[in-house]
């Protein structure tokens, strides 16, 4: 728990308790893996059919947008060159790091996450590698069945993920739309978007913040460091469960977001995308304060 809260070097940990180096290191390691068989079926359980819905009910009354069911993105968490494994974990801003994938709800507690992915990567690539995209592309989340939006009556719209331009579009997952001459009603979509995307973002400080390891390279073996970040996020997950949510949480941190790029999504993706743009702009689901934010 010293070095999750600290960041403390092995060398400082071997001074402070009188422990070799590798001692240090195994003691880490096997009490990370302990935390994360401990509490990961506890706090971060996949959600059913009704936990979906408490989850898209509390992004509707925090963030406005309606049958959200939980933000994406990734984190590079920078890391010592791993033993032979050449350029993969070198990433585009220069240094070696895995990803730390994740989707968190509204109460800035995550709900799956995916880490060791090579830092070379993109979120893309990553998310359609993980448990998660493979399991979102098969349906088979258990997510409720099509829901018309607060105030209408159909069209019946499907629960959906948010992410930013990195990801594809799809039926259950929202990306903003391309920056350039957008119309009011696109520009109204991507703000309210990023009003919801933005929970993983606080997510990712909240951790950072509590769990201050991260702010620094992890200079461990690349095994013991994936390890060191799971038992970060399922604590993290367990503290804010325990204290409760408190929405004044520090929110900077030091975790690198990867480098946008550009992926296509399907004819499906895009009709929901224009359902959703459409409501954002309509009496029902328009905020008063959005043509005066964009």
């Amino acid at each position: 728990f010293r070095y999750l809260g600290t960041g403390q070097s092995l060398a400082s940990l071997h001074y402070a308790f009188l422990v070799g180096k590798s001692t240090a290191s195994i003691i880490i390691r096997e009490t990370c893996v302990a935390i994360w068989d401990a509490l990961h079926a506890a706090v971060m359980a996949q959600p059913h059919k009704e936990q979906w819905k408490e989850i898209a009910d509390v992004f509707q009354q925090t963030c406005q947008f309606p049958n959200c069911a939980g933000a994406i993105d990734g984190k590079h968490i920078r890391i010592k060159k791993p033993v032979r494994s050449g350029s993969q974990y070198y990433n585009y801003k220069k240094y070696f790091s895995f990803v730390l994938f994740a989707m968190c709800d509204a109460n800035y507690s995550f709900r799956y996450i995916d880490v060791g992915s090579y830092g070379s990567r993109s979120d893309s690539a990553v998310f359609a590698h993980s448990e998660f995209g493979k399991m979102l592309h098969n349906k088979a989340l258990d997510l409720p069945e099509h829901t018309a939006l607060p105030g209408t009556t159909s069209p019946a719209m499907p629960f959906v993920f948010v992410g930013d331009k990195a990801f594809a579009l799809g039926e259950n997952l929202m990306r903003p739309y391309s920056s350039r001459g957008l119309s009011v009603a696109r520009r109204v979509f991507n703000y309210r978007l990023t009003r919801a995307r933005r929970v993983v973002e606080c997510s990712f400080g909240i951790l950072a913040n509590k769990w201050r390891f991260l702010h620094t390279p992890i200079h461990l073996k690349l095994e013991t460091a994936i390890s060191s970040v799971k038992a970060a996020c399922v604590l993290h997950n367990f503290v804010r469960a325990r204290d409760g949510y408190n929405f004044e949480d520090s929110l900077t941190h030091s975790l690198h977001s990867h480098r946008p790029s550009v992926v296509r999504g399907h004819r499906q993706g895009a009709a929901v995308r224009e359902h959703f743009t459409a409501y954002f702009m309509s009496p029902h689901g328009a905020l008063p304060w959005q043509l005066e934010t964009i």
